[in-house]
């Protein structure tokens, strides 16, 4: 490599050897043939090593940006290197839609659903649920077609790059429609958590965000479809909240030229779903990441646990969010069988202080079978990890038969699925 490449935050130095760009499937399968060990790389916003090697990168930003909609049939395929702010455009000119978003719209479809990224909302899945098919290139150059339905099916929508290179996927659509976002700042902790189950299911999605310099929500975020019935807004005595009275960041010191239209104010899903506007930097750049999943019956409990110890998370913290995910079938998800919250922490860019708050927060959160990010920091030991994924061992083996020579492993996949570290 000529330059030296990095993970979007820039805590990440990539090891591979070479990095290839191929512009068309014929080179890719080229690529994919000549490699004894490879993986794809996706939009580089992975804070852990899922996506390293020190072998082959391959990366399909430069292949063609299939956009191929099927509006009677519902249902959209998409190239791999595409990104969800530059489908979401294409969608909504066809008046049509997906059914979330996750809080960056820069990252792409393929790299998303590969790692179980998530929006929020007790109703939604993970991104991946909307998948209803995808086309992979198997070692060799060989594609294979999986579609929902198959067996293998929901061991393969979230595979961490594990079984090949996914070249395109066929995902869910629905007629396009509008959303309004409302923020509420400065809402006790202990009211809320009285209320949870209420505050989160008040509207199609709801975010939750805390410093954690006192036992407050500095801001909840209300997102509420408007071809739904009026959300069920919490009200008084319990929800104290006042609406914000300007559009404002999750870090409320920042500016909030870089997120979206707040204010109740309808407008386009894809310009409200996320957080933040694609045509800026994603979040405040600068940061680390870690998030775990919670089965959604210890969530009061959980959030209990962090509380106690807020002393120490604030320092190293930039914000922490609190969001909520549909259980689904898929063996790597971290909603795998249960309804989760999932907390979400932006940390300073300080990577030893903050490794040691991750440790104190597992510590904290391993009562309540927390399941750490694949892409995020974490701590956990491979053993832990495969407790908490309780399907691992079963991927491991359906990953071996795809990919008999593991081409698309790499030394995290070797640790945490295989348990081995050769």
């Amino acid at each position: 490599m000529s330059a030296e490449l990095r993970n979007w935050a820039g805590n990440l130095a990539y090891g591979a050897r070479r990095v290839h760009r191929p512009t068309t499937l014929d080179e890719l399968r080229a690529v994919v043939a000549g490699s004894d060990r490879i993986r794809a790389l996706g939009t580089r916003h992975s804070f852990s090593a899922v996506a390293d090697t020190v072998d082959d990168l391959v990366s399909l930003e430069a292949m063609p940006p299939v956009v191929e909609i099927d509006a009677a049939g519902g249902a959209v395929t998409v190239g791999a290197g595409v990104r969800y702010a530059e489908l979401a455009r294409e969608l909504h000119a066809a008046g049509l839609a997906l059914a979330n978003l996750a809080s960056l719209p820069h990252i792409s479809v393929a790299g998303a659903c590969a790692t179980g990224t998530h929006g929020s909302g007790v109703r939604n899945t993970v991104l991946a649920g909307s998948v209803r098919g995808f086309e992979l290139m198997t070692a060799g150059g060989g594609l294979r077609t999986v579609r929902r339905g198959d067996p293998d099916f929901p061991g393969l929508v979230v595979n961490l790059g594990a079984v090949g290179v996914v070249t395109t996927l066929t995902l869910d659509v629905e007629p396009t429609y509008q959303v309004r976002q409302t923020v509420y700042l400065d809402l006790p902790l202990g009211p809320a958590l009285d209320h949870f189950e209420e505050l989160v299911s008040c509207a199609y999605s709801v975010c939750l965000f805390t410093d954690w310099a006192s036992p407050h929500f500095t801001q909840v975020w209300v997102i509420a479809r408007t071809d739904e019935p009026e959300p069920k807004a919490p009200g008084e005595p319990w929800f104290t909240a006042t609406p914000a009275g300007r559009d404002v960041h999750p870090v409320i010191t920042n500016s909030a030229a870089a997120c979206t239209a707040q204010q109740g104010v309808p407008g386009p899903w894809h310009t409200r779903m996320a957080h933040f506007r694609p045509e800026f930097t994603p979040s405040s750049g600068a940061e680390l990441q870690s998030e775990y999943a919670v089965p959604i019956r210890y969530a009061t409990a959980a959030i209990e646990a962090l509380d106690r110890v807020r002393g120490d998370i604030h320092p190293v913290l930039q914000i922490c969010e609190v969001r909520t995910v549909a259980a689904d079938d898929f063996w790597l998800s971290p909603a795998y069988g249960t309804d989760v919250i999932t907390i979400h922490f932006t940390w300073i860019p300080d990577e030893s202080p903050v490794r040691d708050v991750i440790r104190l927060v597992e510590e904290r959160l391993a009562p309540f079978d927390a399941r750490p990010h694949w892409a995020k920091l974490f701590e956990v030991t491979p053993e832990q990890m495969r407790r908490r994924y309780p399907r691992v061992p079963d991927f491991a083996s359906l990953a071996r038969r795809y990919d008999p020579d593991g081409t698309f492993g790499n030394a995290f996949t070797r640790l945490y699925l295989e348990g081995t570290i050769a």
